[in-house]
């Protein structure tokens, strides 16, 4: 692919757009920036929220813990956060700067102020309409379609911004047409210098709360448990990425650098990769490839099912890890769109309930299946169009899981959702 065209343009701009920074798990983030978001615009405290939420939102909050808060949990402890912090302007980093100090106001806030939350239906899987009140004024805030695309806000009757016809946000996420024959292309023609920033970041940052999963006690410690089973670079691949969505979904405080609006799947499809390197002693430019390959399947996968489904994300992150990790042995192209649809015949049943410790073990298992998927092909085997969901070609496997996540798996969401807040 040459450097000036404009696909090399598009695919460096992609990955700026979807790798960047983020400070626990990202649906209660944005649950925290409407709020501060909506504080800031009341130029008050708020003494009355109400918040008209979507299933799927509800599913990602209420058993998380939100960071910088204390190890607070769910849906009034994220907006209550995001209040107090009011720094919107920080977007998916809003708690980043909530001292020990203005934690503490977080808990008296809850205590003295009603929070009301419904449950809404018929609407975009992505959906938060948040109301913030005093005696004196009214702000309403809609965000919808991604976690920082606000499309409505509204001061005493007075609409400040409408945008509702762009709840899908245009971005390149959703507009760029990615192949697995241009994303080959591009990872193998790619200038070094145009990825290091962006791939520096996300090792640094994923690496960091990996180890610190592992070092500490978080949720049920899967990491820790994985590598009780043993050390050899398979396991530590897996305990690695573990402890790092042990540590994020249990209220670690560290950032992590995001893959298609999660963090859980910006770990998954990095960690892993990079611990291959160490082992095989890859070098940075062969990591720095590798990375690229694996973001850009995991995007891709992503793109056919949306923001939110009942369709797990780790399950394209981890496919795309084992895309990187085949690439790190050698793999030509032949290899990785063989190591792809190995995978997803694997594990493309794994459900979404929510955000919560078991992710961790979920990431595990796509892992698993990511490098079967190419340990498969190495020997020989492969599992074949009509296998299922495989179909002709990983392109088409890939939409054939789209549709699947996208559409097929909408009443599951709702039965899910229902079982939770039953």
């Amino acid at each position: 692919m040459e450097r000036e065209s404009q696909k090399y343009q598009d695919y460096i701009a992609l990955l700026k757009e979807e790798l960047v920074p983020a400070m626990g798990c990202t649906e209660p983030i944005a649950l925290a920036y409407a709020a501060a978001y909506a504080k800031e615009t009341l130029g008050e405290l708020p003494t009355h929220i109400h918040a008209s939420i979507s299933g799927s939102i509800i599913k990602n909050v209420k058993s998380v813990i939100v960071p910088n808060t204390g190890h607070l949990k769910g849906i009034p402890a994220a907006i209550a956060a995001g209040v107090i912090s009011g720094a919107y302007d920080k977007k998916l980093e809003v708690l980043s700067s909530l001292s020990d100090e203005r934690q503490k106001e977080i808990s008296d806030y809850l205590e003295k102020t009603p929070i009301e939350i419904t449950h809404a239906t018929g609407c975009d899987p992505f959906d938060i309409l948040l109301t913030e009140s005093t005696d004196a004024h009214t702000v309403t805030i809609r965000i919808c379609g991604t976690h920082t695309n606000v499309v409505l806000l509204e001061k005493d009757g007075q609409i400040l911004l409408r945008k509702e016809d762009q709840i899908q946000k245009p971005s390149l996420s959703s507009t760029l047409t990615l192949t697995m024959e241009s994303i080959w292309d591009f990872v193998e023609s790619v200038a070094i210098e145009d990825v290091r920033e962006i791939l520096d970041r996300q090792i640094l940052y994923n690496t960091a709360i990996s180890e610190e999963g592992l070092l500490g006690d978080y949720g049920a410690n899967i990491g820790s448990v994985l590598l009780l089973t043993g050390n050899d670079i398979k396991s530590r691949a897996k305990a690695k990425a573990a402890a790092g969505s042990d540590a994020r979904m249990n209220g670690c405080e560290l950032p992590v650098v995001i893959n298609s609006g999660s963090g859980n799947q910006g770990i998954t499809c990095s960690v892993p990769v990079i611990e291959y390197a160490k082992e095989l002693n890859s070098g940075k430019e062969k990591l720095y490839r590798a990375l690229t390959l694996s973001n850009l399947i995991s995007i891709h996968e992503k793109q056919g099912i949306g923001t939110l489904s009942a369709f797990c994300g780790a399950v394209s992150a981890g496919t795309g890890a084992g895309a990187g990790i085949a690439y790190l042995n050698g793999g030509d192209y032949q290899t990785i769109v063989h190591t792809v649809v190995n995978a997803l015949a694997i594990t493309s049943g794994i459900i979404c309930d929510g955000a919560k410790a078991s992710c961790a073990a979920k990431i595990a298992a796509s892992i698993d299946a990511g490098i079967l998927g190419y340990e498969m092909y190495q020997h020989g085997q492969e599992f074949k169009c009509g296998d299922g969901i495989v179909r002709k070609d990983a392109e088409a496997t890939i939409k054939g899981v789209g549709i699947i996540g996208k559409y097929g798996m909408r009443e599951t969401n709702e039965e899910i959702i229902k079982l939770m807040i039953s």
